[in-house]
Order: structure tokens, then sequence, then C-alpha cells
């Protein structure tokens, strides 16, 4: 699958299913620094993933800053047709100054065996 790189950074296209419904969200960056995958709260609203009064908050740090989000776990999380069933994602606002709707961090990348080819700018998995 072709990575689009904006800024020199690279982005994917992803699908998530909860409940039955599915997103596709764009302007996902792939970031290999990144511990976790998180999504932006405006993205996921349309198929019914938002906070919830049970749902615990706390806080993430990154080299942005600090964000308070929560944690749900999706139905899958798919780039391409490699879904990984029953994934977990932090939900937050995301306002970084720049439009980014997610990122798709280390825990994605690693159990789904992903492949990052930046001399052809793509993305591939390798078979189990």
């Amino acid at each position: 699958m072709r990575l689009e790189l904006e800024e020199n950074l690279p982005f994917v296209a992803i699908r998530v299913g909860y409940r039955g419904a599915e997103a596709v969200i764009g302007k996902v960056l792939i970031d290999t620094g990144s511990a976790g995958t998180l999504l932006s709260v405006d993205a996921v609203a349309s198929i019914g993933l938002f906070p919830l009064p049970e749902d615990s908050l706390h806080t993430i740090r990154g080299i942005g800053g600090s964000e308070v989000v929560f944690s749900r776990r999706v139905d899958y999380l798919a780039v391409g047709d490699r879904a990984l069933n029953g994934f977990e994602v932090e939900i937050g606002g995301m306002d970084y100054g720049f439009e980014i709707h997610g990122i798709l961090g280390m825990d994605f990348l690693t159990r789904a065996g992903a492949v990052l080819d930046l001399s052809s700018l793509t993305i591939d998995f390798k078979t189990s």
C-alpha cells in the first residue's frame, strides 16, 4: 500500500469498525516513535465512538505536549487488507495545529507485521 508524504511525514488511510459501523479515516500518521495508536474523536464520532460517563480518562505525553484521552477496544483496525480484531485505541482531540486524524503507533505496526519501505514509500505486511 502506498504511503502519502505530506510535509515529509508518512500518512496512510485506515478503516475502523465499531459496533457494526465502519469509518474510513485518512491523514493517519505512521509514527514508529509512538507506542500507541491514537485517533481523533472527530474522525470516529460518525460510528458512535465517543466518551462515555464510565470511561476513565488518562493523559498521554509526546513531543508535542500532553493530551487527555480515553481508550476503547474497536471491532477492528485495518490498513489495506491487514486487520487486527479487538484492537485497543486511544481517542482524543488531536489539536496539533495541522490536519491529522490519527497516529498509527508501534502497537499496531508490530502486531500487524508491518514492513515499511521508505525508498518506495510503501507499507506491506508479513504473512504469518
